[in-house]
């Protein structure tokens, strides 16, 4: 599997409860698009959440914040990690 960062802009009033609460809205369903999601972070200032999980594609990824309610603007891979 390849690890994935994706990228939200514009999130409003971002804090650390709602970002829980998204983060446990992709947990939740994860399983079914085969994807796992490592850790989230957010700078409340820009309006800017990063996500990176491990998944079989960006489609994957994708799939599970719309469903979740929250689509990512931009899906990278990550092929390197140091």
């Amino acid at each position: 599997m390849t690890r994935f960062m994706d990228v939200h802009r514009g999130v409003k009033n971002v804090t650390a409860e709602r970002m829980r609460e998204a983060y446990e809205a992709d947990l939740a369903i994860e399983q079914e698009e085969g994807v796992h999601f490592e850790r989230a972070w957010a700078d409340p200032e820009s309006g800017t959440v990063y996500c990176l999980s491990e998944a079989p594609s960006a489609d994957a990824v994708q799939r599970v914040h719309e469903r979740a309610g929250h689509k990512a603007d931009e899906i990278h891979p990550v092929p390197l990690i140091v």
